[in-house]
């Protein structure tokens, strides 16, 4: 699983543009339906997720905002941008090509 792990970890921003594609969202809520999608195998580590937030935000791909909650603690609630939109359509169009070489390689 470690090869798989280090091949999810390098497109983890584009996982996260593709949750953020629907809906805002948070990072709790985010991790938890990588988790469900992928049926366990796959969760970030808390530390990678946030960083990710932080690059991608810096980067203009997201943007953040305080969730009003009635109950318990705010939630610093995710949106993609455009620019992000536009990414995500790249980055899996690139996945597309190499999933496509590497398929042809190892057959």
């Amino acid at each position: 699983m470690s090869i798989a792990s280090d091949l999810i970890r390098g497109n983890t921003d584009t996982i996260i543009l593709a949750k953020l594609l629907t809906e805002d969202s948070y990072g709790y809520e985010i991790n938890k339906n990588i988790q469900k999608t992928t049926d366990g195998e796959y969760e970030l580590k808390e530390a990678t997720l946030y960083s990710a937030f932080r690059r991608l935000e810096k980067a203009g791909m997201i943007e953040s905002y305080w969730g009003n909650e009635n109950q318990g603690a705010r939630r610093r609630y995710y949106k993609i941008t455009e620019l992000g939109r536009l990414v995500y359509e790249q980055n899996k169009k690139d996945w597309e090509e190499a999933k496509k070489i590497i398929d042809s390689l190892i057959r």
